[in-house]
C-alpha cells in the first residue's frame, strides 16, 4: 500500500470562492485537494443574480476599492470566459420622487471611469418615450440612462474553475463531507465522508482554506472546534422568472422608494429574471426558499415600472440563495458589506487555517490572489499570479467572437438549428465540438430528453463536470429545466442513475478480474 499524499493546500468548500482558490493555487505549482459536501456550486454560487457588475448602488455606502476592484474584473473576466459571460446593458429610467436626475448621472459617471473600462461602451441618456427600451415601461417614465456591465452563467463559473483546477493537478471531490478538522504536528488532518457511499477518508495538509460560505462559521466551530469572533451574516436573496416581459436584449434596473433596486433581465432567450430581494436569513442555510412576501415585493416592484402589472401567475420558477457576508454592525442586510475578509489563524506555528468571509462573485478571481498571499509565506516556492489572462476551458476566442462561433457550429453540425447552436456555444464554447463528437445528423447524438437536450450532452457533463443527478444538468449545468417537464426530468434522472450503476458494476467486474489474474 502506497503512502497518503501529503497535499499543500485543502480546501473545505465548492463554490466559487473554494473553487477559485483551488484553480489559483494549482497553477501555481501547489498540490491541492478540494472537498464540497453537495453538487460543485450547488449552493450560493448558483443562485446569484447573475452579474459581473461593479455594484453601482454600492458607490452610495462609498464602496470605492469594492467597486473599483469589481469594475476591472468585469472585463478580465469577460475575456477570460466570453462563453458564459458577455456585456449586457441596462437601462435606469429616472424616476421622479427617488433619487435625483443630477445624482444618478454624477454615479454612473464615476461608474464608468472609476475601473479603466476598455471593451464595454459608456453610459448615454435614453428617451424612452421612444423607440423599443420605453415601450414595456409606464408612460410617465420619459427619460432613462443606459450603461454597461456584464452577465455571467454562476453555476457554470463554477464548475469551469473546478474542472481548470483539477487540469492543473488538483483532486476535486464533489459529495464528500468534510466532518471533522484537526491540527496533528505539522499537518492538518481532514476527516471526510463520501455523502453517496459513507466511505470515509483522512486527507492530510500542510494548510487548511475554510470557505464553506454560508457554513463557514459551522466549519469553524463544529468541525474545526476553534471559537471566533468573527461573525457571518447570512442574507437571502430571491429571484423569480417570468415568460418575456419585453422583446429587446436590454436589461432594467429599477429604483424603488425603500432606496433599494431590482433588476429585470432577459434570460434564457424566452424568460425574464427579477430580483433581488436583500433579507436576513434567520433559519438554516440548507433551507432556503422565497417568502410569499418576498415574491409579493419583487411583483410589486416590477409592477411600479411595468405598463402591465405582473401578477403571481406569470411566475414559471422562483430560486434563493443566501450570501455569507462579513457582518459588519450594519443596521441592514441592504448596507451591509459585499467586500471580502480573509484571516489566518496558524496560533504560534501551527499549520495555517485560512477563513473566508463574504465576498461577492465578480471579485472571486481577486479574492483567490489575495488568500495567496496570505498563504505566500506558507510556501514561498510557489509561482507568481497567473490567472488575470488565463482562458477558462472552451473559452479560448475573442469576446466578441461568439456569432462567429455559433455560424462555424452550424456549418459543422447542419442539423443543428440556430437556437441549438447558440446554446451549445453559450455554454461549452469551442468545447461545444467535443460535446457533439463525430455526429452527423441528429440521431447520432443518441437519446433526447426534452427540448434539445441529448444522450450525448449528458454523458459528457457526467464524464467531465461532476453531474451526477438530473438537478445537477437541468439546473445547473444548463437552465433546461425551465423547458422541460417534471417527466422528462425524472426521466433523464433515472437514465443517469442507471447509467452510473452501470459504471460501478464495470468497475467491480475490472475490480475481480484484475485480482484473479494477480
Amino acid at each position: 500500500m502506497t503512502d497518503q499524499p501529503v497535499y499543500d493546500i485543502a480546501i473545505i468548500g465548492g463554490g466559487v470562492n473554494g473553487c477559485g482558490i483551488a484553480r489559483d493555487a494549482a497553477g501555481r505549482g501547489l498540490s491541492v485537494y478540494l472537498c464540497e459536501k453537495g453538487d460543485i456550486g450547488g449552493a450560493t454560487s448558483s443562485w446569484s443574480t447573475k452579474l459581473f457588475h461593479g455594484g453601482l448602488r454600492y458607490l452610495e455606502y462609498y464602496e470605492f476599492r469594492l467597486v473599483r476592484e469589481a469594475l476591472i474584473e468585469r472585463e478580465v473576466l469577460i475575456r477570460a470566459m466570453p462563453h458564459i459571460s458577455w456585456p449586457l446593458r441596462f437601462v435606469l429610467p429616472h424616476h421622479k420622487g427617488l433619487r435625483p436626475w443630477w445624482l444618478l448621472r454624477l454615479g454612473l459617471f464615476i461608474y464608468d471611469h472609476l475601473g479603466g473600462r476598455k471593451i464595454l461602451p459608456a453610459t448615454r441618456t435614453v428617451d424612452l418615450a421612444k423607440g423599443p427600451l420605453g415601450a414595456p415601461l409606464k408612460d410617465y417614465l420619459k427619460t432613462g440612462f443606459e450603461y454597461s456591465d456584464g452577465w455571467v452563467q454562476d453555476s457554470r463559473l463554477v464548475v469551469l474553475n473546478a474542472r481548470d483546477a483539477e487540469r492543473r493537478g488538483a483532486v476535486i471531490r464533489p459529495r464528500t463531507l468534510a466532518t471533522k478538522a484537526e491540527r496533528m504536528g505539522e499537518h492538518w488532518h481532514i476527516h471526510t465522508e463520501d455523502a453517496e457511499t459513507g466511505e470515509s477518508e483522512i486527507v492530510t495538509a500542510k494548510a487548511l482554506v475554510n470557505a464553506g460560505g454560508p457554513w463557514v462559521a459551522d466549519i469553524l466551530n463544529a468541525k474545526i472546534g476553534l471559537n471566533t469572533p468573527d461573525k457571518v451574516r447570512l442574507v437571502r436573496g430571491s429571484h423569480i422568472i417570468t415568460r418575456r416581459l419585453f422583446d429587446h436584449d436590454r436589461a432594467y434596473i429599477f429604483q424603488n422608494a425603500d432606496n433599494r433596486i431590482i433588476f429585470a433581465i432577459p434570460y434564457e432567450d424566452d424568460f425574464t429574471l427579477i430580483g433581488t430581494t436583500d433579507r436576513d436569513h434567520d433559519a438554516s442555510a440548507d433551507t432556503v426558499a422565497i417568502a410569499d412576501d418576498e415574491r409579493d415585493y419583487l411583483l410589486s416592484a416590477a409592477s411600479e415600472y411595468f405598463e402591465k402589472p405582473i401578477e403571481a401567475e406569470d411566475i414559471v420558477w422562483t430560486y434563493s440563495g443566501v450570501r455569507p457576508l462579513y457582518d459588519d454592525g450594519a443596521s441592514s442586510a441592504t448596507a451591509a458589506t459585499r467586500d471580502y475578509v480573509l484571516k489566518v489563524e496558524d496560533r504560534g506555528g501551527e499549520p495555517p487555517l485560512l477563513n473566508i468571509f463574504g465576498g461577492k462573485i465578480t471579485t472571486y478571481r481577486r479574492l483567490a490572489e489575495a488568500a495567496m498571499v496570505k498563504l505566500g509565506q506558507y510556501f514561498p516556492n510557489a509561482s507568481e499570479p497567473w490567472t488575470a489572462n488565463a482562458a477558462m476551458p472552451g473559452g479560448a476566442f475573442e469576446h466578441d467572437g461568439q456569432p462567429r462561433l455559433i455560424d462555424e457550429l452550424r456549418h459543422r453540425y447542419t442539423f443543428l438549428d440556430s437556437a441549438w447552436a447558440r446554446r451549445m456555444i453559450r455554454t461549452y464554447g469551442t468545447e461545444a465540438v467535443d460535446v457533439l463528437g463525430e455526429a452527423h445528423r441528429v440521431e447520432d447524438l443518441g437519446r433526447h430528453f426534452g427540448f434539445n437536450l441529448t444522450e450525448a450532452e449528458v454523458r459528457w457533463l457526467m464524464a467531465n463536470e461532476y453531474a451526477r443527478r438530473a438537478e445537477d444538468v437541468v439546473w445547473r449545468r444548463t437552465k433546461l429545466g425551465l423547458r422541460l417537464s417534471t417527466e422528462e426530468i425524472a426521466a433523464l434522472d433515472a437514465f443517469m442513475q442507471e447509467e452510473r450503476a452501470a459504471t460501478a458494476r464495470a468497475a467491480t467486474t475490472r475490480a475481480a478480474t484484475t485480482r484473479a489474474a494477480e
